[in-house]
């Protein structure tokens, strides 16, 4: 079922207006009335989304009850889509969130309000920051809502066994007293799509490249719908930097490979591709070239942490082409402490 309907340019404006209404009360959300849950009814389960999606932007958590129901709309919509999601321009690509909720809602008053802008998230929204449930709730939101407006790939901590050890799941134990809700998403995590393609010519993806990965046609016949494994294609996908040195490197992270700017350059030339766009990796502009403009890695997550002190950025990509990055700080927030920049571990 498609529940763009036209993209019902009509709700724009509430849209954008829902994006703005941040809510700067306290450090813990709190569970708020249910909005009711959905029929089969497309007009009733639109009207169920956009109710769960005014909800989200003020940052209050959905019941487990609806999360449930949200997971099982979302699984529909991920189902059917490929393991190199097709996506078209005019498109804007951003990198890592990592829970950090009114960093999101930043990025959004910066990059213009879904569903008027199309977006393409490069993974990781969970860990890390202390907002994890209501950034992936809102996103898989609003993915349900307009699934041919928004991507979203799956990120190294879209996974059981990381979000164990930074945050998400002690989160979603801490805001619903069980790891029900933890479960629930995680288990969506197997559905998203590990790369994108936009339009034929720059291959997206959260981590980088493999060494048994020569053709995207390779990529396509992966099996995706499982737990990340701890190697191979689909772990490198996730897991792999790019480095100064050519050739194949071992990893730092202890998954995934380095890879050189010769791998680049024949990866690209084989599979007629201008950019690999890819995120991973907290760079301080935000943004940051490699291989002489072959790979670009996008970092979306501004002052990573809440310590880290980095600008966060965007690629916008028009129906020419033309790329154009918009950084920014981030989000304003009453009593918390603003941090000067400084160099942080690189693999943080």
């Amino acid at each position: 079922m498609d529940l763009d309907t036209d993209v019902q340019m009509e709700d724009a404006g509430d849209q954008q207006q829902s994006l703005i209404n941040e809510n700067d009360s306290g450090n813990e959300s709190q569970l708020v009335t249910k909005v009711p849950i959905s029929t089969v009814d497309p007009k009733t389960q639109i009207n169920t989304l956009d109710g769960w999606i005014e909800q989200l932007s003020k940052c209050e958590p959905l019941s487990e009850e609806s999360i449930k129901e949200l997971c099982n709309m979302a699984i529909d919509v991920l189902k059917s889509e490929e393991n190199v999601q097709p996506v078209q321009v005019p498109v804007t690509i951003c990198g890592d969130i990592h829970g950090q909720f009114h960093d999101l809602m930043e990025l959004f008053k910066i990059g213009g309000p879904c569903p008027d802008t199309n977006y393409l998230f490069m993974g990781d929204y969970v860990d890390r920051g202390y907002y994890s449930v209501e950034t992936v709730s809102y996103l898989v939101a609003m993915k349900v809502r307009y699934p041919n407006r928004i991507t979203i790939l799956r990120g190294n901590h879209e996974s059981r066994q990381i979000t164990q050890v930074y945050g998400f799941y002690d989160e979603c134990f801490r805001k619903y007293g069980s790891s029900n809700v933890w479960k629930l998403f995680t288990d969506l995590f197997d559905y998203f799509p590990i790369t994108a393609l936009v339009d034929n010519s720059i291959f997206c993806l959260h981590g980088g490249l493999s060494p048994m990965i020569e053709t995207i046609d390779q990529v396509r016949e992966l099996n995706r719908f499982q737990e990340v494994p701890h190697e191979g294609p689909m772990c490198d996908l996730l897991w792999s930097d790019p480095d100064d040195r050519g050739g194949w490197g071992i990893s730092p992270r202890g998954a995934g490979f380095t890879f050189g700017q010769d791998i680049s350059e024949q990866f690209n030339h084989t599979n007629g591709l201008s950019l690999t766009a890819r995120a991973h990796q907290l760079v301080m502009e935000g943004y940051s070239w490699s291989h002489q403009d072959l790979v670009v890695t996008i970092f979306s997550a501004p002052n990573y942490c809440y310590r880290c002190g980095n600008q966060a950025a965007i690629m916008e990509v028009d129906e020419n082409h033309n790329r154009d990055f918009l950084q920014y700080d981030p989000s304003v927030r009453p009593g918390e402490p603003t941090v000067s920049r400084k160099t942080p571990d690189y693999f943080l």
